[in-house]
């Protein structure tokens, strides 16, 4: 087998020396560099590899903030720099090189903001020839903003119901019938809400309901971070009263737009939006921009036969409201959270809080949860 030696930057891992990667074309592999800076030799990029990278699971983040360590975290720093995440892998066909703890098998991702980026991202993963993800378990892990009628900032959600925000045909709200509460509906409807709703053909993903009350069910008493920042924020949402409890773990949906929307009128529309595509079975808890996208790409490549779709988990923790509290415009609140969200610190912590001890379980059991998902009958 050909091969060529690239910098992969780890915590003195010479185990790896040993390992075959591939990846997919690129004019050049991408370079790093070892902790040591010992070169490792890897699979030429677009060359088969027959020893696959084996990977337990897929860490999905969407962003981070700056460099990966060492300064203001976004949701992938705080995984990197305490799960040990420091081989890094070149993945010049994404957004982002993907980072690997060969001890534990876990590999981390950030596939970008957006649908787009994230359905990306996650193609390009599950059709890099370099991993084994067959068994891989998918945990995305991100933050959102969340209803007041439902939870505070700082609370995290497990969600089965992923509802796409923009795949749907849209009039502005100024020139819509007089006697529609908005100017947003399905395609192959005739207005909002229409009740001859039809099958969704990318409206709508649901990951494993088992799994995911497996995970809450794991994680529901955790104690999750407080904070006075957050409990100053959520006082000023009275009449709201689960939004003036501090934070919690819970099970709550996602709605996934690759617009930033926020408002009461916005929330209300989130709320019905779900409720039409779930057919009253979901609840709209988080607001997202990603997570259609990497269900899309999962429920392909679940067809090859590369991953499997019942193995994604998503976990979501609000940084912000998705409405602002009363007497506050939506513009004026949206404008003054833009400069930094008051829950996005607790909210970082509670992803890792909650979405680590579901890794650390099935890293911990791996001989039953290898073949058998949580859950399952």
């Amino acid at each position: 087998m050909k091969r060529l030696s690239v910098f992969l930057r780890s915590a003195g891992l010479p185990c790896l020396a040993a390992m075959s990667l591939a990846g997919v074309a690129s004019a050049a592999p991408a370079a790093a560099e070892t902790s040591a800076g010992t070169p490792v030799a890897v699979c030429e990029l677009a060359t088969p590899c027959t020893d696959k990278l084996p990977v337990k699971v897929v860490l999905v983040t969407m962003f981070e903030i700056g460099e990966d360590t060492g300064d203001a975290p976004g949701e992938f720093q705080i995984w990197h720099e305490r799960r040990g995440l420091t081989t890094r892998i070149p993945f010049p066909h994404s957004y982002h090189d993907l980072y690997y703890n060969p001890e534990t098998q876990v590999l981390a991702m950030v596939t970008g903001i957006g649908t787009a980026k994230s359905a990306g991202a996650t193609m390009a993963l599950g059709l890099d020839p370099r991993f084994d993800l067959a068994k891989a378990y998918w945990l995305v892990a991100g933050i959102a903003g969340i209803d007041p009628q439902d939870a505070s900032i700082g609370s995290a959600a497990w969600a089965s119901y992923l509802v796409d925000g923009d795949l749907a045909h849209e009039i502005d709200a100024r020139e819509i019938p007089k006697d529609w509460p908005s100017g947003y509906f399905a395609r192959e409807t005739k207005g909002p809400l229409d009740t001859h709703r039809p099958e969704p053909t990318g409206e709508l993903f649901v990951a494993n309901p088992a799994l995911r009350d497996w995970a809450y069910d794991l994680t529901k008493d955790i104690a999750l971070p407080d904070d006075p920042a957050i409990a100053e924020e959520r006082a000023r949402f009275t009449g709201y009263p689960n939004a003036l409890k501090p934070p919690i773990v819970m099970k709550g949906d996602t709605v996934s737009a690759m617009t930033f929307w926020h408002g009461a009128r916005m929330n209300d529309w989130a709320n019905e939006w779900v409720d039409y595509w779930s057919q009253g079975q979901g609840n709209f808890v988080t607001s997202a921009m990603e997570d259609t996208g990497t269900a899309q790409s999962l429920a392909y490549l679940d067809k090859l036969g590369v991953v499997d779709y019942d193995r994604l988990m998503v976990l979501r923790a609000g940084s912000n409201f998705t409405m602002p509290p009363p007497g506050v415009s939506p513009a004026d609140y949206l404008l003054r959270e833009n400069e930094g969200y008051a829950g996005m610190t607790a909210a970082l912590e509670s992803l890792y809080l909650v979405g680590g001890k579901v890794v650390d379980e099935l890293l911990g059991h791996w001989d039953k949860y290898a073949t058998t998902v949580p859950g399952s009958k």
